[in-house]
């Protein structure tokens, strides 16, 4: 690990979180481990799931909603057959089905059935707030309360058998952020006929943030600010208007930046991200987050817009 003197400031750290740690105890051990208290993460995984678990870190934290906003994969095993409270292998089991007659055939297609744009009602393990207070926290308590259905995309479902156990089904899921695929796999096994419930989960990627970039926490690395938006369309400014985005003016757009992109990367001439601003028409955008402001002193330009 790089020693924490050494570390940015200012970045983020694309983290392999182990199994029996919850989200949160990451971020308390990276913030002991960079000596920096201003630590957040983009996205919660559940304490038994592993994988991708992107840190921001410093001035950073601002741009989580940016990290939380992008696809993530998935992959894992789910059991057909077995209902659980929880909808996974940590809770007690509520219900039991005979599915040894169910076939591959038939649950490919009850998976591809559940991708696309689908609405998908949220667990009651989860941290979605029903009447100011979140789900887990009523599930805790012994309670279950109606939750109403949420849209979200899937843009992949696929299962196979897994050859050695009957009723065991491997699988990987490509989805938008807000979906819960302990859900899929509850759904799954409803659309069947019966129930189902997730054994393992593993992040593998959040948008271009792979599992074979991420590190443990003992090798932890901060990168740059401008890696956390890596995702997002970019524009390059000279020093004149990068004065200007520190003082959180408008900026007008080059031709390089699709009209179609709603948010946009400004980055100085060195690559240093200065800001991330959201597009009012085709040629000004406004800024969203500023992440480097400007020098005591320095001057803005003209308006741009």
């Amino acid at each position: 690990m790089i020693p924490a003197d050494e570390q940015l400031r200012d970045g983020i750290a694309v983290v392999d979180k182990p199994a029996g740690w919850t989200s949160h105890d990451v971020v308390a051990k990276a913030r002991g481990l960079l000596r920096n208290k201003k630590i957040g993460h983009s996205g919660t995984l559940d304490p038994d799931a592993t994988g991708v678990l992107l840190l921001g870190v410093g001035r950073v934290t601002r741009l989580l909603r940016f990290l939380t906003a992008l696809d993530k994969t998935y992959t894992g095993e789910l059991v057909l057959g077995i209902e659980t409270a929880t909808l996974d292998a940590a809770g007690d089991v509520v219900a039991t089905y005979d599915m040894s007659d169910v076939d591959p055939v038939a649950v490919r297609a009850a998976a591809h059935a559940l991708t696309g744009h689908i609405l998908q009602v949220p667990p009651m393990v989860s941290a979605v707030r029903v009447g100011g207070r979140r789900l887990h926290e009523l599930a805790r308590a012994g309670r279950e309360v109606e939750r109403e259905p949420r849209p979200v995309h899937v843009a992949r479902f696929g299962v196979d058998p897994v050859p050695a156990e009957s009723d065991v089904y491997q699988f990987e899921v490509v989805c938008s952020s807000g979906t819960y695929v302990r859900s899929l796999a509850a759904d799954l096994g409803r659309a069947l006929g019966g129930g189902a419930h997730l054994r393992s989960l593993r992040r593998t990627a959040i948008g271009s943030f792979t599992v074979d970039q991420a590190r443990t926490l003992d090798d932890i690395e901060v990168l740059p600010a401008a890696v956390a938006v890596r995702d997002y369309p970019s524009t390059t400014v000279g020093p004149d208007v990068a004065v200007d985005v520190g003082h959180g003016k408008r900026v007008r757009l080059d031709g390089s930046v699709p009209t179609s992109a709603p948010e946009i990367a400004v980055l100085d001439e060195t690559g240093r991200l200065l800001a991330m601003y959201e597009r009012v028409d085709d040629e000004l955008a406004r800024p969203v987050v500023v992440v480097a402001p400007a020098e005591p002193g320095s001057s803005p330009g003209h308006a741009h817009g």
